[in-house]
């Protein structure tokens, strides 16, 4: 039978729209679809697929049973090695990992594996009412630091082997950057919150506002009777450029920015923590982030937003679909350009003038790609004389984040790295006996996915480190 050589497409708001609200931009496959996507897997013998899934999901097994129509034994399958199937068809880079692994990507576009599994998890979501069922315990106790995708995955799997698993989460909600950091656009927020509960019908325990370094200490953890610790905490620390203007009002790290949106609801008509209304704004830097932050502020009602980055189009970091889908919204993109100053308007006869120390403008340079760097892409070199200003009155820098120092200072014998990062073995132990680490408080900020193939490492170091207790 002769195979369909491109995917199913993605059904999407049309752009016009959705840059005006922060509904869901992809619809998902309709029954019809994913039963014909899935017909193009070709159920390779050596399963390629496979090995580029850092969770490793049994791809062809559970693709074999959408073909069948069998939604729930796929979604049973996707479960056995995820725990968070529903945010993975969402916000996995499936292009760069299982995708591009799939043989018949050799030839045609490869199979849709992520709009497989979303469809999948929305099928079990909407139509399976029945909790999980908890295992019976094993008698061991295990805490886990940080309700991101790291520390999900890591209580998920150690739950299912029947540990009693508590997640302490610093904010008020849990989710970690699936809730303050991806846009609602991107990531339901009810999509995360059905992914935690359906983790405390198996036994885990979630308390939030419980900041770890402050509220307890690692130590006291292991006094409270916890046997091992995990630490996901993430990497919620923002980097910035150092340059004149960046304490102006109206300059925000993305994190802030985000945050405010995503988690503090300020889209609301009227929000108890506003960021912005109107104007033009100016986003530094050219990943995912920058992606989320540029469509946040077009949907908060900025008329102009831009993208400022060093590189060239070429070199942007972010998933090739969130730059489509920026650019089809209008999101001007300035590539090749560089900020070296954040300008502020500043009336020094009158100190109480409400404007002052607002930004009114972003001086940038001009950039030229030079020789490759040390990540092997060329490095950006400035053009002399070629300095120009944009009229923004909002700044977002999104030039990637940094591991919260606060466990690694009030925990003896975690050493770090010099980005911060907590230093791990192979098995993802700490140099602290019985402390775990993964995702990005030790690899700074990465993806979702590799989170979560590091917080299953670390579930299956723990249990084969206590039962041999």
């Amino acid at each position: 039978m002769a195979v369909d050589p491109k995917k199913h497409e993605m059904p999407v708001q049309e752009a016009s729209v959705r840059a005006h609200n922060f509904n869901e931009v992809a619809l998902g496959y309709t029954e019809e679809m994913a039963l014909a996507e899935a017909a193009r897997c070709l159920n390779c013998k050596n399963q390629p697929c496979v090995g580029g899934c850092p969770v490793n999901i049994h791809i062809p097994e559970f693709i074999a049973k959408v073909k069948e129509g069998k939604f729930e034994e796929a979604y049973q399958i996707i479960s056995e090695t995820s725990s968070l199937p529903a945010v993975c068809g969402r916000v996995c880079p499936q292009e760069t990992q299982c995708e591009s692994k799939c043989t018949l990507g050799i030839r045609f576009e490869p199979v849709g594996i992520g709009r497989l599994e979303r469809y999948v998890a929305d099928w079990h979501n909407a139509n399976v009412k029945e909790k999980a069922q908890a295992p019976a315990s094993n008698g061991h106790k295990v805490a886990v630091v940080g309700s991101g995708p790291s520390g999900l995955t890591c209580a998920g799997d150690l739950a299912k082997k029947g540990y009693k698993v508590t997640v302490f989460e610093a904010l008020h909600t849990a989710g970690g950057v699936l809730v303050y950091g991806i846009p609602e656009f991107r990531l339901p927020k009810a999509i995360v919150a059905k992914e935690v509960e359906t983790l405390k019908e198996l036994g885990v325990d979630v308390e939030t506002n419980v900041v770890i370094g402050k509220t307890l200490t690692i130590d006291e953890l292991f006094d409270m009777g916890y046997e091992a610790v995990f630490i996901g905490s993430g990497a919620g620390l923002p980097n910035f450029m150092n340059i004149p203007g960046e304490s102006l009002k109206g300059v925000y790290s993305a994190n802030e920015f985000l945050t405010r949106s995503n988690l503090m609801k300020a889209y609301l008509d009227h929000p108890v923590t506003p960021i912005m209304k109107g104007g033009k704004a100016a986003v530094v830097g050219g990943g995912n982030v920058a992606m989320d932050a540029a469509r946040t502020a077009l949907r908060l009602g900025a008329e102009k937003v831009y993208i400022v980055y060093r590189r060239s189009l070429d070199e942007l970091p972010a998933r090739k679909e969130e730059v489509e889908h920026a650019m089809e919204e209008g999101i001007d993109f300035r590539l090749l350009h560089n900020p070296v100053e954040i300008l502020g308007y500043n009336n020094p006869d009158d100190p109480r003038d409400p404007k002052n120390g607002f930004v009114t403008g972003m001086r940038c340079i001009k950039m030229e790609l030079g020789e490759p760097d040390q990540s092997g892409r060329r490095r950006p070199v400035p053009i002399e004389g070629s300095e120009f200003e944009i009229d923004v009155d909002t700044v977002i820098i999104a030039i990637g984040t940094s591991p919260n120092p606060l466990i690694k200072n009030t925990t003896e014998g975690l050493e770090v790295n010099r980005r911060g990062g907590i230093i791990i073995n192979e098995d993802g132990l700490t140099t602290r006996n019985a402390v775990y680490a993964g995702g990005d408080a030790v690899t700074g900020a990465a993806t979702v996915i590799s989170a979560m193939g590091a917080g299953k490492l670390a579930a299956k170091s723990i249990d084969e480190y206590l039962c041999s207790k």
